[in-house]
């Protein structure tokens, strides 16, 4: 029976795997260089499904995190998704704001659309449609051309319903070309009485 004794293999103080540099002039490969930091598979891309939405990307919104905390005003010209505390205005005109389940904020909220699944305190104004989910709750006044409030919703405040813009100018475009139906000719329009 024969024994056969392999070389140790070098290693550091902590047991790490330590190589020689390859040159040019050796035969074969080196053995593998240490590497500090393990390798950690990739996070798997999350994005919250909500029925009848497109699922949004991660270049097309921006997060806060639930271990965070923000004191201060928001602005910007893209999407948010709060999961953390946040206490100061957020003004994301044209964008989509979203309070996620764990998200508490204690501000007001000015975007195009408003999603609350979390907990809101302050006056929201969307340009178009605010949504409050089934465990989310909003303290404050709406100001919105859509709102919806699912069953178990917590509601506290005043409800503002304005036309959007796109709406607007279509009715603006509709006075002036054609009547809606039953409405009353313009008195330039009646018919002259005639005399006998």
């Amino acid at each position: 029976m024969a024994l056969v004794l392999e070389s140790p293999v070098p290693q550091d103080r902590k047991g790490y795997i330590v190589s020689a540099m390859w040159k040019p002039s050796q035969s074969g490969p080196a053995t593998p260089s240490f590497n500090p930091e393990p390798s950690r598979p990739a996070a798997p891309a999350s994005s919250t499904e909500y029925p009848n939405r497109a699922p949004v990307t991660a270049g097309d919104q921006a997060s806060i995190g639930k271990g965070l905390i923000i004191k201060g005003e928001i602005t910007g010209t893209e999407s948010l998704f709060i999961d953390g505390k946040v206490e100061g205005a957020i003004a994301l005109p044209g964008n989509r704001v979203t309070i996620g389940r764990n998200g508490q904020v204690a501000s007001s909220i000015t975007a195009r659309e408003i999603v609350i699944l979390g907990k809101v305190r302050g006056n929201i104004a969307a340009t178009d449609r605010v949504d409050i989910r089934a465990e989310g709750a909003l303290t404050g006044d709406v100001t919105a051309a859509r709102i919806s409030i699912e069953d178990g919703a917590y509601f506290k405040g005043g409800i503002d319903i304005k036309k959007s813009e796109a709406k607007t100018a279509a009715d603006a475009k509709m006075t002036g070309e054609a009547k809606p139906f039953g409405a009353a000719p313009a008195s330039s329009e009646l018919p002259k009485p005639t005399q006998l």
